[in-house]
């Protein structure tokens, strides 16, 4: 008998969800799609990996059900461009300004809040803001926070490991 791929490995959770945010057209705002895309052929087997602009009510509903979900963003906290911030959601208060430049007026912050006042959040949530630089309209990553993905792949990758299957005795 072959041992079971690492892929394969029973959970301790249900659903788990990895979601890329962002805007292809608006510079740095599109690093989330970026990441997902990476995550897409890596993430384990029974993860799934979606792409969403962030629209708060798609987002609440993307993740409905699942017992682990990692977002994965641009940010704009005055860090320099790159710097990966990595919260745990599910315990911590978002601050809204450090998703200030989502398209919308109400973005992931607001959506998480709303999630958390309605009961809708998974058991666990983290978030991993990639601090940006250029906002503008643009479908150019810049190269400071593409600098960056390969990196917060890793990070994604660890937690999922952590938060979705056994640890090992």
């Amino acid at each position: 008998m072959t041992p079971k791929r690492e892929r394969e490995r029973p959970t301790k959770v249900g659903r788990s969800i990895i979601i890329g945010i962002g805007n292809p057209y608006r510079g740095d705002d599109g690093v989330g799609l970026v990441v997902a895309r990476s995550l897409r052929d890596r993430a384990p087997r029974g993860v799934l990996v979606v792409e969403q602009d962030g629209e708060p009510a798609a987002l609440i509903d993307a993740w409905e059900g699942a017992d682990v979900v990692v977002l994965i963003d641009a940010v704009s906290s005055g860090s320099a461009p790159g710097t990966v911030h990595a919260i745990d959601a599910s315990k911590t208060r978002l601050n809204r300004d450090l998703f200030r430049h989502s398209t919308h007026s109400f973005g992931v912050a607001e959506a998480v809040e709303l999630a958390r006042l309605l009961g809708r959040l998974p058991r666990a949530l983290w978030i991993y803001g990639i601090e940006g630089k250029n906002f503008g309209t643009t479908q150019e990553v810049s190269a400071e926070v593409l600098g960056a993905v390969p990196q917060t792949v890793q990070t994604v990758l660890k937690k999922i490991e952590e938060l979705v299957f056994p640890t090992r005795t």
